[in-house]
């Protein structure tokens, strides 16, 4: 790899060198290197682009690194994950995709990651994007995540996009059953021009099911985003969706959770708040010697942490 690519590897997956355990590397549209372990195997689809992970049941302790990189402009493609999570594990799946533009054509990679999360396991899933490169032409970054957690499972995702990327839809599907729970926590910046689209939908169909979907985000510039979420209470089950929005320059956030209780002991929350940062914060830190771009960046990077 050239030095270009060792930094997004780095800035995605926090990879300085050949991970310990299972890991797939992608790199410009292709499939570059990937290795199993004795509990996680990983092996290349042959119908369609992507990867099948299989941890084997009771699989503890461990972790998969699955990082996507481009370095070249005008690459566009479409990839299918797959992941099949046996009974009682505990993993952590280190992914996410980094995009070096500096042509003028689009670079674009779209994502399916679909989990199949067996009974009484534990997944944490990190996706981060990152976007940079002095070109014209734009980055753009469509991950689709589809989540089915089968009987007293739980999956936390955590969501990390702040610099580079023009354009991107997030969407994540999700069903729950009997006692599993989904947490979700995106962060989420955008500067100049660029926009930003969430959209989950979470069906909490098991008895004791639960879900919690976070999203702090911060619009500067004349950026744009949008945040929807869809909880659908359909047993006796707990739901809370929140968003939390930042607004700078000419940046414009709109929020639309929807909740739907379907059952008489579906217990279903919603918050939204928007707004720009408080007059009073900016004023004590600057009293204490920062500027007023020192203070707004140290009020950002705590909101985000």
């Amino acid at each position: 790899m050239d030095d270009i690519q060792k930094r997004l590897i780095a800035e995605v997956a926090d990879l300085h060198s050949v991970p310990e355990g299972a890991y797939s590397l992608r790199a410009n549209g292709e499939s570059v290197e990937m290795h199993s372990s004795a509990n996680i195997v990983i092996e290349k689809k042959t119908d369609k682009p992507g990867i099948d992970i299989y941890v084997a049941d009771g699989t503890k302790n461990e972790s998969m690194h699955i990082p996507v990189i481009i370095s070249q402009t005008g690459i566009t493609e479409l990839v299918y994950n797959d992941f099949h999570i046996g009974k009682d594990c505990n993993v952590t799946i280190i992914a996410g995709c980094g995009i070096h533009n500096c042509g003028d054509q689009r670079s674009e990679h779209d994502g399916i990651h679909t989990f199949y999360v067996g009974e009484r396991s534990i997944v944490r899933y990190v996706e981060k994007h990152y976007g940079e490169g002095d070109g014209n032409g734009e980055r753009i970054l469509n991950p689709t995540t589809v989540i089915n957690l089968e009987k007293d499972s739980t999956l936390e995702m955590d969501s990390v996009q702040i610099k580079g990327v023009d354009s991107t839809l997030r969407t994540t599907k999700a069903v729950i059953g009997d006692g599993a729970t989904l947490i979700i926590k995106e962060k989420i910046m955008t500067h100049g021009k660029q926009h930003a689209e969430t959209d989950f939908s979470v069906d909490l169909n098991g008895e004791g099911s639960s879900t919690r979907l976070v999203s702090r985000s911060v619009a500067r510039d004349s950026s744009t985003q949008l945040f929807r979420s869809n909880i659908n209470g359909n047993n006796r089950c707990h739901g809370h969706s929140e968003c939390d929005g930042i607004i700078m320059d000419n940046g414009k956030v709109a929020a639309i959770p929807e909740i739907n209780a379907n059952h008489v002991d579906a217990t279903l929350i919603h918050e939204a708040a928007i707004g720009k940062i408080a007059g009073e914060q900016l004023t004590k830190l600057m009293s204490l010697g920062l500027t007023e771009t020192e203070a707004e960046n140290m009020i950002i990077n705590g909101f985000l942490k």
